[in-house]
């Protein structure tokens, strides 16, 4: 596994926070002459989404009967899903970001020094439990599956901007593969899979991670749905996006999973190789800035339908997912790219792509480079 995606040997923040606004974010003082004092708790916030509807939240709790967890085999596997959807109405306060148990983790395991409970206070754009806005024909389905490590908080900049622009989002987390994963009753699964040796470790992710999909769909497509507004989903309209491990499960469902449509893979290493001809389908691949993936050179022949390989000029692995926007907001430095732009052009190739295959919209985003976005390159694998 690279560097890019191991996430046992590195903080996945990246970059350190300057020593003068550590010392305000940790004691709620002035950390240096002129430097205004700040919260002990800093207050976070995502951008708003573009599209015309008003989004809504909810969170699930699902276990699978069938199938005993491929980290925990005594146990049934359970699995925690945030889903993200076109509301009727913005009333009501902002839905939580994430718990206190899984901020700590996050916190502790990454080494960084903040307040455990800092990922709450980030402020989001979805409404806990609002009415779903109905559709005539539904609305898409689009799953999310985090990096390694990650839960699925991680992506939420990207599923408010999806269920804004006329998606249904169901954010996957994968337990035992984060650094916490926290049930209803309060039970936190910690990552045991983080204590496993790569590679041996990668195919396991990827093909549990494809049963955990499969298993979703089951639940909000089958005919007992587990939420009350999976009628208002369009089952014949299905993606799925996943971001480093997450991606590599995308390739690996649309070979497993016929009721999948399309799929995306951000900046994730195919552990599990994708033979000739095998993914029929619509595949994106949208690389960060550093030298082609191998394994991307290797499984392109794989991909037999419609395909795109873009490269993001100046970006890393994590840029992607929240990670950066929030990081920015406490004084660390995103990059070559601003922030909030990172953020801007995941949202915008994701919902390009998406419109392009589950509905049938011209995008000519996809067609070739774009001055609106100069960092994005058009990759041609030789």
């Amino acid at each position: 596994m690279t560097a890019h995606h191991d996430t046992r040997r590195r903080g996945r923040w990246a970059l350190a926070v300057p020593l003068a606004l550590l010392a305000t974010l940790l004691a709620g003082g002035t950390a240096a002459a002129g430097t205004p004092a700040a919260p002990a708790t800093p207050v976070l916030r995502l951008p708003a989404p573009t599209g015309q509807y008003a989004v809504g939240t909810t969170w699930l709790h699902l276990t699978d009967p069938a199938r005993p967890d491929p980290w925990r085999p005594e146990s049934r596997r359970e699995l925690m899903v945030s889903l993200w959807y076109p509301a009727v109405g913005a009333a009501g306060a902002p839905a939580p970001y994430t718990t206190a148990a899984v901020s700590a983790r996050i916190v502790a395991a990454e080494g960084l020094p903040l307040p455990p409970d800092v990922l709450t206070t980030v402020r989001t754009n979805a409404r806990r439990d609002a009415p779903v806005r109905p559709a005539a024909r539904g609305w898409p389905l689009v799953v999310l599956s985090p990096g390694f490590s990650l839960s699925r908080e991680s992506l939420t900049g990207l599923a408010e901007e999806l269920a804004s622009r006329g998606y249904v989002v169901a954010g996957l987390d994968h337990p035992y593969e984060a650094w916490g994963v926290e049930f209803p009753d309060g039970r936190v699964a910690d990552c045991l899979a983080c204590e496993r040796e790569w590679p041996d470790v990668a195919a396991r992710l990827v093909e549990g991670r494809a049963a955990d999909v499969s298993f979703v769909l089951d639940r909000l497509t089958g005919p007992r749905p587990a939420w009350r507004g999976a009628r208002f989903v369009d089952a014949s309209r299905i993606g799925m996006v996943g971001h480093s491990i997450g991606g590599a499960s995308a390739a690996q469902a649309l070979r497993t999973d016929r009721r999948l449509d399309a799929g995306a893979d951000l900046d994730g290493t195919l552990f599990v190789p994708v033979p000739a001809g095998a993914v029929r389908k619509p595949f994106l691949l949208v690389g960060s800035d550093r030298p082609a993936d191998a394994s991307w050179q290797r499984d392109w022949p794989g991909l037999a339908g419609w395909k795109r390989w873009l490269t993001v000029s100046g970006s890393g692995h994590m840029s992607f997912t929240d990670r950066p926007v929030l990081g920015a907001q406490l004084g660390m430095d995103p990059g070559a790219i601003p922030a909030e732009r990172q953020l801007l052009i995941t949202r915008e190739y994701v919902v390009a792509f998406l419109d392009a295959h589950l509905r049938d919209r011209a995008r000519p985003l996809l067609d070739g480079p774009s001055p609106a976005y100069p960092e994005v390159r058009f990759t041609e694998p030789s």
